[in-house]
């Protein structure tokens, strides 16, 4: 995603979804809320995409009764996909409780998409109401937040409106109140769009969504067709892997890795049961019913080559085999690649010899799994300086590799003289929450994204 513009920018709309054909999605009208209350909009992204300037009732109008905003989409569009949930495939899913709201490019020319979570129910709803719980919207506002500051490419949580339904849920006190969130991300194209093409064994659609995605998403034209679908799963598979490095030096455990849930961007969306974990510990699930594991901390970058797996055999309906299978042989390489570099950057220094951060990467894993040191503190402790001596010789490994990378910069920020990192455990997100279901008491929850924001502004520098 863009970073805040240092100048003002225009509002720039699109609507190049419509390139695909109606094929891929279906027109649908926005839910009818009885409120419409804001209770977080993203100026800072606002500003990106020349929104920023919208006073809060303008805001309403578009982002909970979803008016047009002008030149871009006329009406909100459910997308169309299938996908393997948990490793199983499933033909009967699509956008069920939001759509995709309009388009418009930032400052910099990037295809942007404005999409929705609990806008109301569309052809794929099944038996779901359509619904986001406000609970729902807090966390994806949090985890967001938190993985832009800690360099993982991710959506923005744009607004969160307050919407005056009590809904019922099996998974939380009942009844709880209701929102609607929109997301600003790079993309709502899915491995699981190409998986129900390929289903359909729809060839001519299959070539047109690769020309879509290369075109506005990489910026390259489908002029070889024979190249095109080896040159896109080439590019996914750098996004991906770069994806799940992000995860593991982040902490972070997004908790459902379905193939619909990963956007051949590589950036990071559609938040459910994420956390993130204390220490670190492979076996860490995010999920309550991921009983086997199979999402687990550890787990997830096999979990998301699986899905880009998928995403080959998908484009086998166009391609030969053997250019595919080279472009996913790759994805170790890239993802090593990806883990030294995250690792690197969140320890405040600079990439050096790629064998030294391998290794390091390897000793790290095992002194933070060994002495199950708190991730954040860990990161905290260690930012552009020596590791200190209180982590004891489980370190001695870690200490030697890093001193073969010199630091990006002085601890110059304020929040390193602080007392403690910022992190961003569970147990604070339900303390967030329970203030809000209580008392009404936003307080702990912007509070806790402006400390989010300057962890981030203190890592960006450091």
């Amino acid at each position: 995603m863009s970073k805040p513009p240092q100048a003002p920018v225009s509002f720039h709309p699109e609507r190049a979804i419509l390139e695909l054909g109606d094929g891929f999605y279906d027109p649908v009208r926005p839910a009818a809320f009885p409120a419409a209350i804001l209770r977080f909009r993203n100026d800072r992204h606002a500003a990106a995409i020349g929104l920023d300037q919208l006073d809060d009732r303008a805001w309403i109008d578009h982002f909970a009764r979803f008016t047009p905003l002008p030149g871009s989409l006329e009406a909100p569009l459910a997308l169309r996909y299938h996908g393997h949930q948990f490793r199983v495939y499933n033909p009967d899913i699509g956008d069920g409780r939001g759509f995709l709201f309009a388009q418009l490019r930032d400052g910099t020319g990037r295809l942007l998409d404005l999409g929705t979570k609990g806008s109301g129910q569309t052809p794929w709803s099944r038996f779901g109401d359509g619904r986001l719980t406000l609970k729902g919207g807090v966390r994806e506002v949090l985890a967001t937040e938190m993985l832009e500051a800690l360099g993982v490419d991710t959506s923005k949580s744009f607004s969160l409106v307050e919407t005056g339904e009590a809904l019922h849920r099996r998974d939380e006190p009942s009844p709880t109140r209701s929102s609607v969130l929109v997301r600003l991300s790079h993309g709502h194209i899915r491995i699981g769009t190409f998986q129900r093409v390929a289903q359909l064994r729809d060839e001519e659609a299959m070539r047109r969504l690769i020309a879509y995605v290369l075109r506005h998403f990489y910026g390259e034209e489908a002029e070889d067709p024979s190249d095109a679908a080896p040159r896109l799963l080439r590019h996914v598979v750098g996004a991906t892997a770069r994806l799940a490095a992000g995860y593991m030096a982040a902490g972070f455990v997004h908790g459902v890795l379905n193939s619909d849930n990963i956007n051949v961007t590589g950036e990071s969306f559609d938040y459910g049961p994420w956390r993130f974990a204390p220490t670190w510990d492979a076996t860490f699930t995010a999920a309550y019913f991921d009983h086997g594991g199979l999402y687990a901390f550890g787990r997830q970058a096999e979990a998301i080559h699986w899905d880009v797996m998928q995403l080959a055999v998908s484009l086998r309906i166009v391609s030969a085999a053997e250019p595919l299978i080279a472009a996913l042989d790759a994805f170790e390489v890239e993802y090593r690649a990806a883990l030294r570099n995250a690792l690197l950057w969140r320890l405040g220094r600079t990439p050096g010899d790629p064998d030294d951060g391998d290794a390091l990467a390897r000793a790290l894993d095992t002194a933070l799994a060994q002495s199950q040191v708190p991730i954040d503190r860990f990161f905290f402790d260690s930012f552009a300086r020596d590791i200190p001596d209180s982590y004891g010789p489980a370190f001695d490994d870690v200490r030697a590799l890093l001193a073969r990378h010199a630091p990006r910069s002085a601890r110059n920020d304020r929040y390193w003289h602080g007392d403690a990192p910022c992190a961003l455990d569970i147990t604070e997100v339900e303390a967030i929450w329970a203030r809000i279901d209580q008392a009404d008491d936003w307080s702990a929850f912007h509070a806790k994204i402006d400390a989010i924001r300057a962890m981030g502004a203190a890592l960006a520098d450091g």
